[in-house]
């Protein structure tokens, strides 16, 4: 082959998992006795459909007791409503005294602020009742359960997890020797391995600021192809083509067409010398690799004609004749 394609791309491949781009944690926002769950992973919800239930009857409880509390307290409004308007009539007949009218007023005043009181708790008591049951938040899947029937949950705890019915993302995570080298955007190409030949295309919709495990940052890639046998959990398989960020030149060869060498990214090319009909064995570097092509950026010049097979055969100086177009 003639060496003649310029490369300042590097492909990587990089392992995820799909996840939807719209997931969530589902968990009761009140403590208590779990009465009915009515869904199971793989269940298809909709929007607003009941998933699970907890027992009602101490919410309730509550309920009455405030609301009963709020009766009482009305109540000792109306009574101290009255004898603030008979201390106020009798101290402008010139019969009481102002402090005693100040007092009334100030029981009327705290009795009236005691019923504010009283319908906030009533309100409370309310919602928590609302909130025993748990409600599905969008169409989608039940990827995850945790809880059964009978189980005491706590306020915030994960019951339940849903997965939205639609756009799916993969996640990965890159080392922080590349990060800097992609950016939102950037196109990639997903594989899955128990899909083989199938591929989709991709576009990275999220890079994380922070390292995390491994000193690798989380990026999302989102998927842009159709999703068709695709779901949540599938191993994926991203590739990527990341700019060379020292903006090196290089070129592309055929890797069957490098005998190894002992160094790190080293390896030897037989240049074909015309003139002579022989090869010359080339060291050269590479700097990764674009799919079944090596990125040489040491050791070939544009125009080289190097052989692409048999290497291992072939020595430095041994005549060889070109093969036929």
């Amino acid at each position: 082959v003639t060496v003649s394609e310029v490369a300042t791309t590097q492909i990587r491949n990089f392992a995820g998992i799909v996840n939807a781009t719209d997931s969530s944690n589902l968990s009761f926002e009140v403590g208590g006795n779990v009465k009915t769950v009515n869904v199971d992973i793989g269940d298809r919800v909709r929007k607003g459909q009941v998933l699970a239930v907890l027992d009602i009857e101490p919410y309730q409880l509550d309920l009455d007791a405030a609301e009963a509390e709020l009766v009482s307290a009305k109540a000792r409004v109306d009574n101290d409503k009255n004898a603030y308007d008979r201390q106020v009539k009798v101290f402008e007949q010139g019969a009481g005294s102002k402090s005693r009218m100040d007092n009334a007023k100030y029981h009327l005043e705290a009795a009236q602020s005691q019923v504010s009181v009283q319908e906030a708790r009533v309100n409370l008591a309310k919602r928590n009742l609302t909130k025993t049951t748990l409600f599905a938040p969008y169409d989608g899947y039940i990827a995850w359960r945790s809880v059964e029937p009978h189980e005491e949950v706590a306020a915030g705890q994960k019951v339940l997890v849903i997965d939205a019915i639609g756009a799916l993302e993969v996640l990965l995570a890159i080392p922080e020797t590349s990060i800097s080298r992609i950016r939102v955007g950037m196109q990639a190409t997903v594989q899955f391995p128990t899909l083989p030949g199938r591929s989709v295309k991709g576009r990275i919709s999220e890079i994380g600021s922070a390292a995390v495990k491994s000193n690798a940052f989380p990026v999302k890639i989102g998927l842009v192809g159709p999703t068709t046998n695709i779901s949540p959990g599938m191993t994926a398989e991203v590739t990527l083509s990341m700019e060379d960020e020292k903006k090196i030149l290089g070129y592309r060869i055929p890797i069957q067409a490098v005998l190894p060498a002992k160094g790190a990214g080293e390896g030897f090319a037989f240049v074909y010398d015309p003139q002579t009909s022989t090869v010359r064995k080339t060291p050269i570097k590479g700097a990764g690799h674009d799919q079944n092509m090596l990125i040489v950026t040491e050791g070939l010049t544009a125009g080289d004609i190097i052989a692409a097979a048999g290497v291992s055969f072939l020595a430095d100086g041994m005549k060889v004749k070109l093969s036929e177009e």
